[in-house]
């Protein structure tokens, strides 16, 4: 019997836009009943515009805590009263939970995009990743990927990306404070990014090029630029195989999408609001199943 909504109901969202298409609220509904807990999880379609509206209301309304997806990951930030270490060391904050009318902010992409990985079967210690993007997941899963033990991360990034400072200033930090190497490179220059694959370990796609509706896009377009040791994951779930994912399988390449880094980040944000752990296992079987 599923939980009814009553007076003391705690309220959880998504703010993003899209997210119609979001797994989010399925999964947090049901580890909810699963546990019998009195929360629910809702969707809100919220831009940056309308973001800092949204977010003044919200925390006067005395919601529990919300999730950020594109493209609010750090226009939130500015909004926030305080910023776990690891928010700020990557610079984008995913999920915020509401302390008696104190919003703070933290971010579980990296440990979400790392487990995911690691139930892929991809060995990543003391690899080499190239990495497209400098947005919010970027960030989260380079830093991540740093603190495991990744030996080298190239971070592909357009010179005018309004992120591109702040990425540089991550690469720095994590060169001068890991035992992992970051460069930043020209997205623009493709015979830096072939020639990066050629031996890196994985590749990770950390933007929305592919995602719903432009299904046909992809930044890379030629299969014979991947090589079969090549684990490639895009972070994007819908579709779940993307045009890079096509191209890369057809190669003879390991992939992984973006759906599992979903369910464990998640399950880090559902720990954050509730204090109780995720029951991933029965979620995964129900709603990840392939």
């Amino acid at each position: 019997m599923e939980l009814p909504i009553t007076g003391h109901t705690k309220l959880t969202a998504l703010l993003g836009k899209p997210v119609a298409h979001s797994l989010s609220p399925l999964m947090h509904n049901e580890a909810f009943h699963l546990l019998g807990l009195d929360y629910v999880y809702l969707c809100f379609e919220v831009d940056e515009t309308s973001l800092p509206d949204v977010v003044k209301g919200l925390r006067f309304a005395g919601i529990r805590g919300f999730n950020l997806t594109m493209p609010n990951k750090n226009k939130i930030m500015e909004l926030l009263d305080e910023l776990s270490p690891a928010a700020q060391m990557i610079g984008a904050v995913n999920t915020v939970v509401n302390e008696d009318g104190k919003l703070v902010g933290h971010n579980t992409d990296g440990t979400g995009f790392m487990r995911s990985a690691a139930d892929a079967g991809f060995k990543l210690k003391g690899k080499t990743m190239t990495l497209l993007g400098a947005g919010g997941a970027a960030t989260a899963i380079a830093a991540q990927a740093a603190l495991d033990g990744m030996e080298e991360i190239r971070i592909f990034v357009r010179s005018t990306s309004r992120f591109y400072q702040r990425i540089s200033r991550l690469a720095d930090t994590i060169s001068r404070t890991t035992n992992c190497r970051a460069f930043i490179c020209d997205n623009d220059d493709q015979k830096a990014l072939r020639r990066s694959l050629d031996d890196s370990h994985i590749l990770v796609n950390a933007t929305s090029v592919g995602m719903e509706p432009h299904t046909d896009a992809s930044l890379i377009t030629d299969p014979s630029w991947f090589h079969r040791e090549l684990a490639v994951a895009d972070i994007i779930y819908e579709p779940r195989r993307t045009k890079l994912l096509s191209l890369a399988a057809y190669a003879g390449c390991p992939v992984m999408n973006g759906l599992y880094m979903l369910l464990y980040q998640g399950a880090e944000a559902f720990r954050l609001f509730t204090g109780c752990e995720m029951p991933t296992e029965p979620i995964k079987e129900k709603f990840f199943s392939k």
